[in-house]
């Protein structure tokens, strides 16, 4: 293979290697977003269930000590709005579905490092055409496995980790801000 042909060759691959690291990018984001809503949501059920609960204590205490059977209906109905939280808790088990989003990110984390690592690699020149296609290859497999295994994502965690990664570059650092985690020899300033 001549060297026009080879560099045009580590180009297209330079795209596609680019092009899959931003999706990673903003799969892990996702991911993450995902995680943190659903925690969100879980610990306000959580937090309602114990209002929910105190509440319907206090109604059965006043209708047994006071009689009063205004209190006795409020707090079936209380009752029956824990019931719902309750069953709603078993049947979606929001503390496991954030468990696998976070596990999800996690993997796609360490893939999307290796990726950077790969474009690295491609760039330093320090790979050959046919190594590079097969390091390429693992991550892709690596990609696939942890996409099946990874729980599906929501619009809502997709639009706020578009703003995270493009509004609040949460995946950006300036010069000055690396320096600050570095030691002296190694700062560019």
């Amino acid at each position: 293979m001549d060297t026009d042909s080879q560099n045009k060759g580590l180009q297209i691959i330079e795209a596609q290697l680019r092009e899959n690291y931003g999706k990673i990018v903003y799969s892990h984001k996702t991911q993450e977003k995902c995680a943190d809503i659903l925690s969100k949501r879980h610990n306000l059920i959580k937090n309602l269930q114990i209002i929910l609960a105190a509440l319907i204590t206090t109604g059965l205490l006043v209708r047994v000590f006071k009689g009063e059977e205004w209190a006795l209906i409020v707090s079936t109905i209380l009752s029956a709005v824990q019931f719902g939280f309750t069953s709603f808790l078993r049947e979606y088990n929001l503390g496991e579905t954030i468990q696998k989003h976070s596990t999800a990110a996690l993997e796609l984390l360490d893939i999307r490092e290796k990726y950077l690592s790969l474009l690295t690699d491609l760039k330093a020149d320090l790979l050959n055409p046919l190594d590079l296609t097969e390091k390429r290859n693992e991550l892709q497999d690596d990609l696939s496995k942890t996409y099946k295994g990874s729980p599906r994502t929501f619009s809502k965690a997709y639009r706020e980790a578009q703003k995270a990664l493009q509004l609040n570059d949460e995946l950006t650092f300036s010069d000055e801000e690396i320096d600050k985690f570095l030691p002296n020899k190694l700062r560019k300033k």
